[in-house]
């Protein structure tokens, strides 16, 4: 975890912690990915579609759906509190930049450009994984009159695979098995 959280409960802070190993992969993934085609264009070779098309496939099968999920979750339960109505809105807008980059990188032919709109999307996730885990989740699992880990009961897409299992027994305030991550 990127900050202290302090939680209203156990549940919370082991849901929180899932939220954030899942952010690390997603930011790990992207990574790898972005450098892939980043190579091509160092290597001065013409835009590789294949690379391409992988990386703008793990975008819409994975990173959008993503945020489209912390937006009904998350975000929603931020939005209602007034603190954070403004930074959720900024991460809206975040959204919509990561959903523009996306739609650009496939449609560009050349492999700097392409290297450049992916560099771009990975800045823009990075900066904006920082404020979901420093600033939103801390927020979240923080009030007593919000459960992060009923937020995200059921939702595959926000979590992934392991990181769901694990937010699912905090909920019912076991602890992860092997490979997951207990506090």
């Amino acid at each position: 975890m990127n900050a202290v959280l302090i939680a209203s409960d156990e549940a919370d802070a082991r849901a929180a912690q899932a939220v954030e190993q899942h952010h690390a992969q997603l930011a790990g993934t992207l990574a790898l990915k972005v450098e892939s085609l980043a190579a091509v264009a160092r290597a001065g070779r013409p835009l590789d579609h294949e690379v391409r098309a992988d990386l703008v496939g793990w975008c819409r099968d994975e990173l959008v759906p993503h945020a489209l999920a912390e937006e009904t979750t998350l975000y929603a339960a931020a939005a209602e509190r007034p603190e954070a109505r403004l930074l959720v809105e900024a991460m809206l807008a975040e959204h919509r930049v990561i959903v523009g980059l996306v739609e650009d990188l496939e449609r560009v032919s050349d492999a700097v450009d392409a290297a450049t709109l992916a560099r771009a999307l990975r800045a823009v996730f990075e900066v904006h994984l920082a404020k979901e885990n420093d600033q939103v989740l801390p927020l979240l699992v923080a009030a007593p009159d919000v459960s992060v880990a009923d937020l995200l009961g059921g939702m595959h897409e926000l979590l992934g695979g392991s990181a769901h299992e694990a937010a699912d027994e905090a909920a019912e305030g076991g602890c992860g098995s092997a490979g997951h991550a207990c506090g």
